[in-house]
């Protein structure tokens, strides 16, 4: 989990209750949304992986079956976290694309920030180059309520506004490619709202909670609540 303030309601991969499945969360203290919302150079020159291994050890001692991170952007790191890690790991939502590839013309992503989610958090979520152009993202504004509270780490969030901010966000991604069937969310505060985008837009819409790989490592069909 990033160091954050800002309120994780029902759905939120953040909130325990938010799971099917018993959560057991590790903060990473001093890291928060700026450290880990960046570009793939920013990020590695934070030299974040020692504290996040770090807590993958206190998980693995307190006996976890699988472990994930609060933030789609550290894809970045999932080979390294992942071959630190004893038991499966899987960094993102964005690691669900290449399954959808190989069945969609093209997927969907809804990310915090698209000019800060680039090429790289991609490739290192499995999607293959001459694909990457199949993946269209939309990004929060970075004035909307949702951002500033997030980027910002914000004790309050207007639920209300948030919830017509990520439907306009959903709808201009339809207006921009209407042939889209999929919306993956790669911000884990996202899904409180993925009914809100689910009746705006007829789309499937998936998030963490959709990862195959956490449904075989905890052996069950439903991971969220």
């Amino acid at each position: 989990m990033l160091d954050t303030r800002f309120p994780r309601p029902m759905g939120d991969l953040g909130n325990p209750a938010s799971w099917a499945v018993p959560v057991e969360l590790i903060v990473i203290e001093g890291v928060g949304p700026q450290q880990a919302v960046t570009t793939a150079q920013d990020l590695r020159a934070g030299e974040l992986l020692p504290l996040f291994t770090h807590g993958i050890r206190q998980l693995e001692k307190r006996g976890v079956a699988a472990i994930t991170t609060s933030c789609g952007f550290l894809v970045l790191l999932q080979d390294e976290l992942a071959k630190a890690s004893q038991v499966p790991l899987v960094t993102s939502s964005l690691m669900l694309l290449p399954e959808l590839l190989d069945r969609e013309q093209a997927v969907g992503v809804l990310a915090i920030s698209a000019e800060r989610l680039g090429d790289e958090h991609l490739l290192s979520a499995g999607v293959l180059p001459d694909r990457l152009r199949d993946v269209i993202v939309e990004g929060m504004p970075p004035d909307s309520a949702f951002a500033r509270s997030l980027l910002g780490n914000r004790s309050g969030m207007d639920f209300d506004r948030v919830a017509h901010e990520v439907e306009a966000a959903a709808q201009r991604l339809k207006a921009r490619a209407p042939h889209l069937t999929t919306l993956v969310l790669e911000c884990t505060n996202l899904p409180p709202y993925a009914h809100r985008i689910r009746e705006a837009t007829g789309w499937r819409v998936m998030s963490l909670f959709d990862s195959s790989r956490l449904k075989v490592a905890l052996s069950t069909d439903h991971l969220a609540a």
